[in-house]
């Protein structure tokens, strides 16, 4: 026992975590891997047990903090006041204190020593908790010492690490503290170093913060550092900043901030030398550790100290992507911003997109080899197309019609990598096997442009859709195990080739003409907002009529106060059978039915094929009905949608009328009604090709659904959930007897991952080095602290913000604007409840915007982190036609 209170760093390893805590345990590391660690020890968490253990009164406050929640601050505060002040009266035992006593002894009793926290759940790939406990600096003497040490235990229950703990699940009883005992070093300057830069997450830069004297300066915020930037060895940005004061420490102990001479405070804190050096030390500790590092260092007299390494938890993932000597950082897109969809998602249903993906494919099964999983979403390597110089042109351009922010970042990849791009190694075919794929897509989209009875095109495309779900739905039924599991991904691989190929020709005369109307009528005319009236309503829009269907559902529960109730509540847990309980509930049945017979194939986050649909879980979708019996009228969203089909048409007959009264008016006229027709028709079908692929993912569901009973049936998984977590080819080997021999661990492993994976925010861009691309907009005419966006549907709204991060816990009201981090067509239902739409991702052409412009809603996207910076229930306006969002009152003050 006695042996195992004290453990001094040279007995320490990555090992020893559960007895001296993550920063012990690196700490040992580094001492034992040669590094210039100051000598310490570890007072182990077998002391801590034996302090707390004493206390008759610590198990009714474990009780106690498992209830806490982490917003509950008050309570918190209260809890964890009480129980540090009850750790403060327990008396230190025995065999504790003579244990400390004889290490400091041995380690020299002269010395000051820093005491530190360290817990078992710190300093973690996934959880830093750093900051969470106290440190105390310069502690001098015997009585001192174990003091210190009771102060540090006693912190594990501050009211930042109580909440810390209960933000993120982690159990209190499991969270041991040890403290670290290390003898103190009085640097000339020290700091903080991330081998690799946090901010722009660029993986080859050092990032370098330093001050004057001992790094707590840094640490608490009292002054403000120089930063140094270095990559591959040489310094590339220095900013040398005014250094007011430094922390020293006092010969009897404690410290003393002083005020530092002027000439020092503007001086380089490190020389060019140094910092080279320093670099090149933290890269080794990297190297070590095989992950990036936050460290924190020290120099005292021309030599290093690193006092503290620890994973960096902030960097998004970074995947592994061949690189060839000579040629730029590979540039990595998000499939999620593209598709409205940014949260992470499961092994199986990245594998399946990444099946998906047409490009890339040794083979119709295999996954893309220009595709990526990262943090739980897919990104694509766009790279290849840069070739091309005609797509390093074009292609930002096309991508602003989807992300605004995305474009701006390709185009800053492009600027600062335009002569590496040259160098990129040539693909044979690249240039012919694009335009074998688009030339027939380009050919099909100008004969629909140019002929044709644009309003039978949606007769020809239902039927192409509703004959494609049924030959996916022939084809995996009837057969089981591997044989239908190869069969979904045969059909996922052929997928969107299939699609491109056959369903793009279809909406995409209606995009050509739509831009054709613009800028004719503003060359023609002058007039520069002309397609905004005739985006309004249009006929055979596949989500507007699910949107209008929903509305149909809340027009027959209002007559049925009981099953208003029932929709009301939310709880889909036996829905549909608790219907036949209520009166009205036959009637309503049967429209709830033949709902679910269009659409019971879709959800939110609908491109994740292990997400429940509609039809298995209406917990998303009942929340939208509830709104809307809430937010509009009986009727009400009929009457809109035919009177917006009515103000298209007016618009289109102004439009018209005034070209026919200018010269060559007549052929202008001609030439403008068709491209109005052929927009009004064939931009309606914009959604199809998505709905068509959700027809399939339905499909795949349900076979993934059986196949996941079938292994539960015969032992290989406990539950049908756990079959998600294992990519197509596992399911393979497990439905042909060839389980992994450690399948329990990969799946306990992938399910800790994906929760991390859920914590974090997915760059847009992002290379393969790890640097996050963003852009930078430029806007003048918007009012000074507003949030700019992409515009992307005209008109200005005022009223009450509503942020919804998810449609099941949407509560809309009426004249209230609905800020979201994303929409897809799960969550059409709210729009209208709405009478605005802001979304932090998005452009002209994604979801959100094209359904906001045919519902007349005032839409801005592209507002990083709206969610967080617009507070809920605030007044606001939305400026749909500039692109901002300015907030007018904060919430609690809203007057009307």
């Amino acid at each position: 026992m006695m042996s195992k209170l004290v453990l001094h760093f040279r007995e320490i390893d990555k090992s020893s975590l559960p007895l001296v805590g993550g920063k012990g345990a690196n700490l040992g590391e580094m001492t034992r891997a040669g590094f210039p660690v100051p000598p310490g020890f570890c007072v182990t968490t077998e002391a801590y047990r034996a302090f707390i253990g004493q206390s008759a009164k610590m198990d009714a406050y474990f009780r106690q903090l498992e209830r806490m929640e982490a917003g509950d601050l008050d309570a918190i505060a209260e809890l964890g006041r009480s129980i540090r002040e009850h750790m403060s009266s327990l008396p230190m035992p025995g065999p504790i204190r003579e244990a400390i006593a004889d290490s400091w002894r041995r380690l020299g009793e002269n010395k000051a020593y820093a005491v530190r926290s360290s817990a078992t759940a710190e300093d973690l790939p996934t959880a830093s908790f750093a900051g969470q406990q106290d440190t105390y600096l310069n502690v001098r003497g015997e009585e001192q010492l174990p003091d210190a040490v009771r102060r540090c235990w006693a912190s594990l229950f501050t009211d930042r690490a109580i909440s810390y703990r209960a933000k993120h699940r982690f159990d209190h009883r499991g969270v041991h503290l040890s403290v670290v005992v290390q003898q103190m070093v009085f640097p000339d300057v020290s700091g903080i170093m991330f081998t690799a830069d946090p901010i722009s997450g660029h993986r080859g830069t050092v990032s370098i913060d330093t001050s004057f004297g001992l790094g707590e300066a840094l640490v608490s915020g009292l002054v403000s550092a120089d930063l140094y930037r270095v990559r591959s060895g040489a310094i590339v940005e220095k900013k040398i900043a005014r250094k007011k004061a430094a922390i020293y420490s006092l010969p009897e102990g404690g410290t003393v901030t002083k005020e530092l001479p002027a000439p020092l405070q503007e001086r380089q804190a490190l020389e060019d030398g140094q910092i080279a050096e320093l670099a090149e030390l933290g890269k080794r500790i990297e190297r070590h550790y095989g992950a990036e590092q936050d460290i924190e260092w020290c120099c005292e007299n021309g030599q290093w100290f690193i006092v503290q390494s620890r994973p960096i938890t902030s960097l998004y993932p970074l995947p592994k992507v061949p690189a060839t000597p000579g040629e730029p950082p590979h540039l990595l897109l998000s499939f999620g911003h593209q598709q409205m969809m940014t949260e992470a998602m499961t092994p199986t249903a990245l594998s399946v997109l990444r099946t998906m993906f047409p490009f890339g494919k040794p083979a119709l099964r295999s996954e893309s080899e220009l595709t990526y999983a990262a943090g739980g979403r897919m990104y694509v390597d766009i790279t290849p197309l840069f070739q091309l110089r005609l797509l390093r042109r074009r292609f930002p351009q096309l991508l602003g019609n989807i992300d605004e922010m995305m474009s701006l970042g390709v185009s800053e990849f492009l600027t600062k990598e335009a002569a590496a791009c040259d160098r990129l190694p040539g693909r044979p075919g690249l240039r012919r096997g694009l335009l074998t794929f688009v030339g027939p897509i380009v050919a099909r989209s100008i004969g629909g442009l140019l002929f044709g009875d644009p309003s039978r095109a949606v007769h020809s495309l239902d039927a192409k859709i509703e004959a494609w779900a049924k030959q996916c739905e022939q084809r995996l039924s009837g057969v089981a195990g591997a044989e239908r599991i190869a069969r979904i991904q045969e059909q996922a691989g052929a997928l969107l080739r299939t699609f491109f190929r056959e369903l793009l020709p279809y909406p995409l005369p209606g995009i050509v003409a739509g831009k054709l109307i613009a800028a004719l009528a503003k060359r023609w005319l002058g007039e520069a907002d002309a397609i905004h009236s005739l985006n309004k309503s249009l006929p055979g829009n596949i989500t507007s009529e699910m949107g209008l269907m929903i509305g149909d559902l809340a027009d027959a529960a209002r007559p049925y106060p009981q099953v208003a109730e029932l929709i009301g509540s939310g709880d889909s847990a036996r829905f549909r059978e608790r219907l036949n309980e209520a009166e009205g509930g036959e009637a309503f049945a049967r429209e709830w039915e033949r709902f679910m017979r269009f659409y019971g194939m879709r959800c939110p986050g609908e491109i994740d094929v292990t997400r429940p649909r509609w039809r298995e879980d209406a917990g998303t979708l009942l929340p939208a009905v509830a709104s809307h019996m809430r937010s509009v009228k009986p009727g009400e969203h009929r009457r809109k949608f035919e009177q917006g089909a009515q103000e298209a048409e007016a618009a289109a007959q102004r439009l018209l009328e005034r070209l026919r009264r200018q010269p060559f008016g007549r052929l202008k006229a001609r030439l403008m009604s068709r491209l109005i027709h052929v927009f009004r028709h064939r931009m309606a079908l914009r959604e199809h090709p998505k709905y068509a692929m959700m027809r399939q993912f339905g499909h795949f569901r349900e076979a993934l659904l059986e196949e996941a009973r079938s292994l539960v049936k015969a032992g290989t998984l406990q539950r049908e959930g756990d079959a998600f977590y294992l990519t197509p080819d596992e399911w393979l080997a497990l439905a042909e007897g060839r389980p992994a021999a450690d399948l329990e661990q990969l799946l306990e492993q992938r399910k800790r991952d994906l929760a991390w994976y859920r914590t974090l925010t997915p760059p847009r861009l992002m290379t393969s080095e790890g640097e996050q691309l963003t852009g930078r907009r430029q806007r003048q005419d918007v009012p000074e602290g507003a949030l700019l966006g992409t515009p992307v549907s005209a008109g200005v709204v005022e009223g009450i913000a509503r942020v919804v991060l998810r449609p099941e816990e949407a509560k809309l009201s009426e004249g209230e604007i609905l800020i979201a981090p994303f929409t897809d067509p799960g969550w059409t239902p709210l729009f209208h409840s709405a009478v605005g739409l802001v979304m932090e991702v998005g452009g002209l052409m994604t979801h959100g915007a094209v359904v906001a412009r045919e519902y007349g809603l005032p839409a801005v996207v592209g507002i990083d982190g709206a969610t967080s910076r617009i507070p809920d229930g605030a007044r606001i306006r939305l400026d749909g036609t500039r692109g901002y969002v300015e907030v007018l009152v904060p919430p609690g003050d809203n007057r009307s």
